[in-house]
This record gives C-alpha cells, sequence and structure tokens, in this order.
C-alpha cells in the first residue's frame, strides 16, 4: 500500500460505484477507503487527485447491506457489520477473511465501534448491545437498555461505551462491569451521531430535528447546551478540529459548524438527489473527508481552511446577511466565509428548500 501524500494541495476524485454506497471508513494511515454498499459488498479502494480510483479488494460476505465499518488502529484489519446480522474481520493487506460470526444479533446490525485492539462493540435494530472478543467470537457483554435502533457509539479508553439511540436517549455502558452507568432523559427526536469535541470534554450529538445537542462528557443525565443549526435530520458528524466539525443532512448538504461558540460557518459540498449523506469520514492526511449518499459516489471535500476558522463572539450571527454559499473543492472555499454564509441558520432560516427521503435499505 501507497503511503499517504501529505502534500496534496488538490481534492481526490470522486469514486465511482455501480450501487448505493450506505457507509464508508478511510484508512488510518493510508489513502484507503472502505466502502459498504447496499448489497452487502465491502470495497476497499486506493483514491487520489489524479485517478478515479483503484480497487485493491471486494469482500462478497454480507447478504444485505452493510451498515457499519471499522478500521483497527494500525489499520491491519478491517470489520464490518451487516443487516444480515453478522460480522467479518479481514486483512486489508492480503484480504484475507480473518472472523465471522454469522448471526451475531437477533436482529439486524446498526453500528459498531472498536473497543480494544481484538473486541468491537455492536448494537442493533431493537436497542441491543454486545461486546465481542473476535478471537474467541464469543460476546462478552450482552445488555438490552433501549427500545429503538443504537445508531452510534463513542469508546472512552476502551471502559466505557456511549451509545446513541433512535428513541432519544444517550446511554453508558461499563464494559468492564458489564453494565449500564447512567441514561440520560428522553429527548423528543432521535439522537443519530456523535463526536467528541472541545479536548474530550464535550460530546455533540446530531438529531432528527436538525439540532446538535451538546453534553459536558461524562455528564449523560442531560445536555449542556442545544444548537438548531439545520432544518433537516443531521445523519453523520465528523470532528475536524476541538471546535469545528462537519455535519452532513439528509437532503444530501456537507456544512461546517463551530461548536461553543455555535456558528454555521458554511456549505463544504453536496451530493445530488436530496438524498442523505450516509457517513462522513477524515482521510489520513486529515487534509480532506470523505462523504456517501445514494448518487453512488463517494465525494472528497478539502477541509483545511477549516483548521484556522475562528468566530468572532462580539457579532452576532446575522438573518439579513445575503452573501452567497459557493460549492467548491478548493482550498480557498471559506476564504471570506465565516463571518457571513450559512450563519443564518443558527437563527432558524435557511435558503434551502426541505425535502424527505425514504431508507432505501
Amino acid at each position: 500500500m501507497a503511503a499517504v501524500n501529505t502534500q496534496v494541495d488538490e481534492c481526490p476524485k470522486d469514486l465511482i460505484f455501480n450501487e448505493i454506497i450506505t457507509t464508508l471508513q478511510c484508512h488510518p494511515t493510508h489513502n484507503i477507503v472502505a466502502c459498504g454498499q447496499i448489497g452487502g459488498n465491502v470495497l476497499l479502494q486506493r483514491f487520489s487527485p489524479t485517478s478515479n480510483g483503484e480497487k485493491l479488494h471486494k469482500f462478497v460476505h454480507h447478504k444485505k447491506a452493510c451498515r457499519a465499518l471499522r478500521f483497527s488502529s494500525d489499520g491491519r484489519r478491517l470489520f464490518s457489520a451487516s443487516k444480515d446480522k453478522s460480522i467479518y474481520c479481514v486483512d486489508v493487506e492480503t484480504g484475507k477473511l480473518k472472523r465471522k460470526i454469522k448471526k451475531a444479533h437477533e436482529s439486524p446490525i446498526y453500528s459498531m465501534v472498536q473497543t480494544g485492539d481484538t473486541f468491537v462493540a455492536t448494537g442493533d435494530d431493537d436497542g441491543v448491545l454486545k461486546v465481542w472478543d473476535m478471537r474467541s467470537k464469543q460476546a462478552t457483554m450482552e445488555l438490552k437498555e433501549c427500545e429503538e435502533f443504537i445508531s452510534d457509539m463513542i469508546v472512552e479508553d476502551n471502559k466505557i461505551i456511549i451509545a446513541a439511540s433512535g428513541e432519544g436517549t444517550l446511554t453508558a455502558f461499563n464494559i468492564r462491569r458489564k453494565r449500564m452507568d447512567v441514561q440520560s432523559e428522553l429527548f423528543d427526536s432521535e439522537l443519530l451521531c456523535l463526536a467528541k469535541m472541545k479536548g474530550g470534554h464535550k460530546l455533540v450529538c446530531g438529531t432528527g430535528e436538525g439540532v446538535l445537542n451538546v453534553f459536558n462528557w461524562g455528564e449523560w443525565g442531560n445536555i449542556s447546551d442545544r444548537f438548531p443549526c439545520d432544518k433537516e435530520q443531521i445523519d453523520s458528524v465528523v470532528p475536524i478540529t476541538d471546535d469545528v466539525l462537519c455535519i452532513g443532512t439528509n437532503n444530501g448538504f456537507v456544512r461546517a459548524v463551530h461548536v461553543l461558540p455555535n456558528r454555521v460557518l458554511g456549505l463544504v459540498g453536496q451530493h445530488t438527489g436530496d438524498f442523505p449523506v450516509e457517513a462522513l469520514s477524515l482521510t489520513a492526511d486529515k487534509t480532506c473527508i470523505a462523504s456517501c449518499s445514494h448518487d453512488q459516489l463517494v465525494k472528497f471535500w478539502n477541509i483545511e481552511e477549516l483548521k484556522t476558522q475562528t468566530v468572532d463572539t462580539s457579532k452576532k450571527a446575522s438573518k439579513n446577511n445575503k452573501r452567497p454559499v459557493h460549492f467548491s473543492k478548493s482550498k480557498n472555499f471559506f476564504a471570506g466565509l465565516v463571518e457571513a454564509s450559512d450563519e443564518k441558520a443558527a437563527n432558524g432560516t435557511s435558503d434551502d428548500d426541505e425535502s424527505d427521503s425514504d431508507d432505501s435499505e
């Protein structure tokens, strides 16, 4: 595998597929992305600014939509979980199958996170969470504390799993004691995606009503802040810095948001068709993010300018600002945009038309 080129100024070219991409994950050290398809296939592809991708491996283990992908911390293994209730582990270099658990859950698996070198946690459509030792292929913990699907999870020190649920709760699970530690109050909207921010002191949660809920880390009972930043459902998030993250909404938009103080910085990119941005992932060199939607493309967006953006707290977001937002993949896209473009979203206004989309899975 070729090492990451940290000097790349241009975005990698779009990757084109013949099926809908339902999830993706960028390799931690190489210019490689794993893509899960609605039919269950998983593809490993190299990306670059000069080519439309090079297929490295294609895995056909899953029989239904691949819903979650995770690389091991060293990048040598790729874990995948599917709507067909199975978990697979493959060797990234050779493409060989290392582990398989065909009936890991009674209900379709929705989310997955790595909890150690050889451990993964999975959450299913019915709110069951399991922690797996992939060496023995046995579940070391199984709990059901949620009534709806477990949408996303974050792990702290391989000891605590923080899980978001479609019922509108955030739950902390203690891996070592094999129990639930605390569960939040029931919120009015689905909790769909999670990001650790502010040096690990804050947890940001995207919701079905276009709001970012902010929790103090370790205080999971109730939110510390609430930021309505879009009219559309927030399906995916990825941290860029301690202060800035990108959100993917269910009408195909990728936006940049500053957290505490809360501002929508601008529009990073767009997938066509008014379909949800299913997943976002930071590339290994941290110059771009990859995104996927139902347009059968994986797109890349340069986020270098985001790393230096600040918010002037002496100025409020203006409802009357009319400066246009332009789509671009160049490094200079955000120049002059921060104080104007999409900050009006913080006041509940937007130029984008609302549209609904169905889950094609």
